[in-house]
């Protein structure tokens, strides 16, 4: 029997306990789900045992734990970590979802949960052809799981974990079951992911909300100079105008820019899918060069005063926005907020005091040379199952642990995972394909295969 045949036969198997992997709200934004990051650590744990792996542990760190496990049998055949995360958006808005977020649904051939396609399914899957293989015999290569219950915080409390457990993970090489493919026809590998730094802003006026009537008039609103603070710091054209944002940027290489030119966007019909009148970018770049190669910022929300139905007639005590910017090579996390810092302090309107709030995502730009080995056996496996040659791609996304594989194991990850763009990943009706979930299982069975052959 072979392992193709396994994973076929307990195919339903596999998505009853997806679905119930799916249940597990492991939100790691809100400190109220904490208990639950640790349920998903142990539910992944018990898994991995029973698969076959060894060494299953679940490791603690000063924030969510990490998972991990092995299998070091395959001799001088390379070793490969294979990364995931269990952790999860948050659902909101819960009245947008279709059915409710943390009660998977399958409809239609799609598993509707929050974390289905990011990142549970996909991280599950190479767990699940690990046992196949090892029910019929043994491992191909010598395999390690690291999966984290942080990924989308930035992962902030790994390094120390590496520092620890620097030898315990050591490997060749890495493949991320965290991405996707180009569409359901055409496979792409992504080489390259921007960076991300964040920060939270409070504007402070009065001691205390005010009667708008009486006070109204005599003091500067907050939310009216947050708006302020805010509007200064991007022109009506859609450039930063933050002082040295865009200081130490290096010209885009020919490689990347020979990506870029392979895969055009079709501007008509992706504001049509974003449901927008008409696209707003920076002046001087096309879509793709916007969304893969150019640096950003964004408010990702803001807040203040008369929240809800009903209303307030009030001067509020303060207001606050949460600022993220998407890095390029050669940005510093660190120097990026430094400036908005100043430019902050710079713009803060009389009358009112700001307070500047790191929020702990920060990481680099990462970027994987194309021609690496690692690479071109994924493109071939790749190849096989789709039948064409996969696109090389760059991501407007961070994956902040893959700068730490370098840092810590000197090792490069792939990109290897099968989400899909229109997967609603962080928003409403998230969903996964279980075409793609069973898709996943057999690339990484070939993968494994590839892999038992390959110099690295």
């Amino acid at each position: 029997m072979s392992w193709q045949t396994l994973l076929r036969r307990h195919e339903q198997q596999f998505v009853d306990e997806l679905v119930e992997f799916c249940r597990i709200p492991s939100v790691s934004t809100t400190p109220e789900h904490a208990g639950d990051v640790t349920a998903a650590a142990n539910w992944v744990a018990s898994r991995m045992t029973a698969a076959g792996l060894e060494h299953v542990e679940v490791v603690p760190s000063a924030g969510h734990p990490v998972v991990y496990g092995d299998w070091l049998h395959a001799g001088d055949a390379p070793t490969v970590l294979i990364y995931g995360h269990f952790d999860v958006q948050p659902a909101n808005p819960i009245d947008a979802w279709t059915s409710p977020p943390f009660q998977p649904e399958v409809r239609d051939g799609r598993l509707y949960a929050r974390g289905a396609s990011d990142d549970k399914g996909n991280m599950l899957a190479p767990v699940l052809t690990a046992e196949a293989m090892l029910a019929i015999g043994a491992l191909p290569v010598n395999v390690k799981f690291l999966f984290e219950g942080e990924e989308e915080i930035g992962s902030p409390n790994l390094p120390p974990v590496f520092q620890t457990h620097v030898d315990r993970f050591a490997c060749d090489i890495v493949y991320s079951a965290d991405g996707g493919q180009r569409s359901e026809e055409q496979p792409s590998l992504t080489t390259a992911f921007r960076g991300i730094c964040g920060l939270h802003l409070i504007v402070r006026g009065p001691h205390s909300d005010l009667h708008s009537g009486i006070y109204g008039g005599t003091v500067n609103n907050p939310a009216l100079a947050l708006s302020e603070i805010l509007a200064s710091m991007r022109n009506s054209q859609g450039k930063v105008v933050v002082e040295g944002f865009y200081d130490d940027i290096e010209p885009v290489s020919e490689e990347m820019q020979e990506i870029v030119d392979a895969s055009p966007i079709d501007n008509d019909a992706y504001r049509e899918g974003l449901g927008v009148p008409e696209l707003f970018r920076e002046p001087g770049y096309s879509t793709r060069q916007v969304s893969w190669l150019r640096p950003t910022l964004e408010v990702d929300g803001m807040w203040s005063g008369a929240l809800g139905d009903g209303r307030r007639a009030i001067v509020p005590a303060e207001a606050h926005a949460k600022l993220s910017c998407r890095l390029v090579p050669d940005q510093s996390p660190e120097y990026v907020l430094d400036c908005l810092r100043r430019h902050i302090e710079d713009h803060t309107p009389r009358g009112v005091t700001a307070e500047v709030r790191t929020i702990p995502i920060s990481s680099a730009a990462y970027h994987m040379p194309v021609g690496h080995p690692g690479n071109r056996v994924a493109a071939n496996v790749l190849a096989d199952l789709y039948g064409r040659e996969p696109l090389i791609g760059l991501s407007g996304g961070t994956i902040a642990i893959l700068n730490m594989f370098r840092k810590y194991l000197s090792a490069y990850t792939v990109s290897f995972a099968f989400a899909l763009g229109d997967e609603n990943q962080h928003g409403p009706d998230e969903f996964f394909r279980l075409s793609s979930f069973a898709r996943a299982q057999s690339a990484y069975g070939q993968l494994f295969e590839a892999l038992a052959s390959t110099s690295l």
